[in-house]
């Protein structure tokens, strides 16, 4: 009877065990989709601040009707109604129902502009149809038809149009369009940008109004002397090419000069802001000035920035600033959303440029006549964002990296620098969306141990409503493996502090030994590792399959302040690649890292790094994968470049030692390089100039090429699920002992 008890209570013990066992991962297409559930809900989407910024409005899907909604949000009363749902309303004289992609709120609130029928061309621009509906009779209007861009005046009286290199206008009263401009030719455009200044400048719109609706600021672009691109698509039964007029480092850059419009007269000025030699004009603003407009200059180099104020009457201009650098000047970053460094407030005769001048992003504070006022934000740490100017109060709400270089969090400060405050209690990573009267903002936010929150909060410290917990992710966690981000950090032998972090393999054993995938981006300005929640089924997968997953804040990126960041100026690869190194140095101190079966990884400058990496630290890493990797920096656009290499002409050694075709023969591990011959952002000439150099040297790599694919060589989900099966495979192959 004893015996028989004894193994009934072994039984209910292995049962209860494998009761409480953890669901893995059957494939990588299952890991996948786990993404979305430790991702969580992400709380109301495109949200638009309407009524002055006393309410928001968001879309939702419902589910009920199998459609998206627009719906409005009255944070001061709880409530919440219906906008639009587009039952029953077809396009202007057809019987086909009504469809869009986007929208935009009029400045009344009571019209939107829908995008619809939307064809992409860049990563940011297309050409679409536009249609106005009244909230008040609850009809639809063609606005525009095969338009790249188009936006309601502020007033609301007329929709702003560019078509074909042209600018229009659609007058709602009249129900008339003039076309306001008749000089676009083959090469010759106005209203949008051309392939790099889209990049690279971070805009898709070349054109805004001026805040009284009299008048729209342009861009013409010249682009006759600018090189070709040459992509080739192997799809159908004779390939075609596309071609696009791309600069590459020290070839001749559209010419560009700022009209501006009359919309009532339509008369046209061009404002000439008087520079010689090649220069980039890479933002405008409307000034609370009237009839001002403030242009910026920049310098190829990109080190020398000019401010002028125009008076678009009769054109006049008066220089009002000047910032110079050793480096580069930056003027917004694409990596942390940063559209603008420099903002216009209403009302006032001020405006406030960020600035890295004392070593770190600062906010500084200048008149209409230039003169400095005073600096607002001071220490040691960068600010990375202005959200909202409230300047009625003199209040600037901003994020920084004050707290911790690895979180965004909220701060309020008054114009003259007094009354500095910390808005966002939580620790982590978060996102907000402001209120343009600064009343309000939604906080979306997660750290290592906390699930992504979204938060309805005003700007007096009161949080009005926990829109989304995510409680689902903690029960997704409960019954699925699951390994969570750990940050570290170590000092480099030449004495700098890298933070990391690191995704231990699922029931990792202290006493054994994993390999590790270091899975970086490394580019200037960007920023890698956070105190946020890892929600990636691709690295939970990784880590199923027995990996450990590093990443780290080499130098070069943003946060850290300037001697951080912009170390790897005149000499990109050769600080970031150092820093991969004395990671994986470090990691092979640790007791279950094998030293000896270590791999890096990323795409476009992660697969420069890689690739950078296992050339000139050949004895660090077994494996590398780059995918769409930039090889040769003279092979890559010229913006992006001379901003953080200089121009050729004063850095043809920086260059040499840049190009990672200068080591070819030091290749000692095994390297997949992948690449699409489809790919507008890095030439797929990069890839073919390595394995000619690879080949001379006679080193050997894998390759794949998808034709039809872009930058980062998915073009669907089926692609993008073979690429990283292809990944893992590979890693398994070389670093599991598999295939030495």
């Amino acid at each position: 009877m004893k015996k028989f008890l004894v193994l009934f209570v072994s039984f209910l013990f292995v049962l209860s065990v494998y009761a409480q066992k953890k669901a893995e991962y059957k494939n990588l297409r299952e890991a996948l989709t786990s993404t979305s559930k430790l991702m969580g809900k992400s709380g109301p989407r495109n949200v638009n601040w309407i009524d002055g910024g006393n309410k928001y409005s968001y879309t939702e899907f419902n589910a009920t009707d199998k459609k998206n909604e627009i719906r409005s949000f009255d944070p001061s009363t709880g409530k919440d109604e219906l906008i639009f749902n587009g039952e029953g309303l077809k396009f202007p004289d057809t019987n086909k129902t009504f469809e869009y992609q986007s929208f935009q709120w009029a400045h009344d609130s009571k019209h939107l502009l829908f995008q619809s029928n939307f064809r992409r061309l860049y990563r940011r621009s297309g050409i679409s149809d536009y249609y106005v509906y009244s909230l008040d009779d609850k009809t639809l209007k063609t606005a525009a038809k095969n338009a790249r861009t188009a936006q309601l005046s502020p007033d609301g009286s007329m929709v702003g149009i560019e078509r074909g290199g042209n600018m229009y206008v659609y007058n709602f009263a009249t129900k008339n369009e003039t076309q306001l401009t008749n000089d676009a030719s083959e090469n010759i455009f106005n209203g949008h940008y051309d392939w790099v200044y889209e990049e690279e400048f971070g805009q898709a719109q070349a054109w805004n109004w001026s805040p009284d609706s009299k008048y729209i600021a342009y861009w013409q672009f010249d682009e006759s002397k600018v090189p070709i691109i040459t992509l080739t698509n192997y799809e159908g039964l004779h390939n075609t090419e596309e071609k696009i007029p791309i600069p590459q480092v020290g070839d001749p850059n559209p010419k560009v000069k700022i009209g501006v419009l009359d919309v009532k007269t339509h008369k046209n000025i061009w404002l000439d802001p008087g520079e010689q030699g090649d220069f980039y004009i890479p933002r405008v603003y409307w000034t609370s000035e009237p009839n001002t407009l403030a242009m910026m200059i920049l310098n190829r180099a990109q080190n020398d920035l000019k401010l002028y104020f125009f008076n678009v009457v009769d054109g006049s201009r008066r220089l009002v600033m000047e910032e110079k650098n050793n480096t580069w000047v930056a003027i917004f970053n694409f990596y942390t959303g940063v559209n603008d460094m420099m903002f216009f407030p209403e009302k006032v005769k001020e405006f406030f440029w960020i600035s890295d001048r004392s070593g770190y992003y600062q906010i500084y504070r200048y008149n209409y006549d230039g003169k400095l006022l005073n600096q607002v934000t001071n220490g040691n740490w960068d600010v990375i964002k202005v959200l909202g100017i409230n300047p009625e109060n003199q209040t600037i709400y901003y994020t920084s990296a004050e707290a911790s270089p690895l979180e965004e969090q909220l701060y309020s400060i008054k114009f003259d620098g007094s009354e500095e405050k910390r808005l966002s209690p939580a620790q982590g990573l978060h996102q907000f969306d402001f209120s343009p009267n600064s009343k309000y903002y939604i906080d979306t936010y997660s750290s290592i141990n906390q699930p992504r929150q979204v938060e309805l909060w005003n700007t007096n410290g009161k949080m009005i409503k926990k829109i989304e917990d995510n409680s689902s992710v903690n029960d997704f966690i409960k019954t699925h493996e699951y390994s969570p981000k750990e940050l570290f950090s170590f000092t480099t032998t030449d004495g700098v502090k890298l933070d990391c972090s690191m995704i231990k393999p699922f029931n990792f054993d202290p006493n054994k030994k994993y390999p590790v995938i270091l899975a970086i981006y490394g580019g200037p300005e960007s920023h890698s590792v956070y105190n946020s929640f890892e929600f990636s089924g691709w690295n939970q997968f990784l880590a199923q399959e027995g990996y450990i997953i590093v990443d780290v804040n080499n130098r070069g990126i943003a946060n850290y302040g300037s001697k951080f960041e912009k170390i790897v100026y005149d000499q990109l690869g050769k600080w970031e690649s150092n820093d991969f190194s004395e990671t994986a140095h470090y990691l092979s101190t640790l007791p279950y890292v094998d030293a000896k079966n270590m791999a890096i990884m990323g795409t476009s400058y992660g697969g420069y790094s890689t690739v950078f990496t296992m050339l000139t630290h050949p004895d660090v890493f077994k494996v590398g994968i780059a995918n769409s990797a930039v090889i040769d920096w003279r092979l890559y656009d010229d913006i992006y470049t001379e901003r953080y290499m200089g121009l050729l002409s004063d850095n043809a050694n920086g260059y040499k030692m840049s190009d990672a075709v200068t080591y070819a023969d030091s290749l000692k591990g095994k390297l997949l390089i992948i690449h699409s011959m489809m790919d507008d952002n890095v030439h797929v000439q990069n890839t073919m100039q390595l394995l000619t150099a690879l080949t001379n040297a006679g080193k050997d790599a894998d390759l794949r090429i998808y034709p039809p694919g872009a930058h980062g060589a998915a073009y669907n989900m089926q692609s993008r699920l073979l690429i990283l099966e292809v990944y893992n495979n590979y890693l398994n192959r070389y670093l599991k002992g598999e295939c030495n």
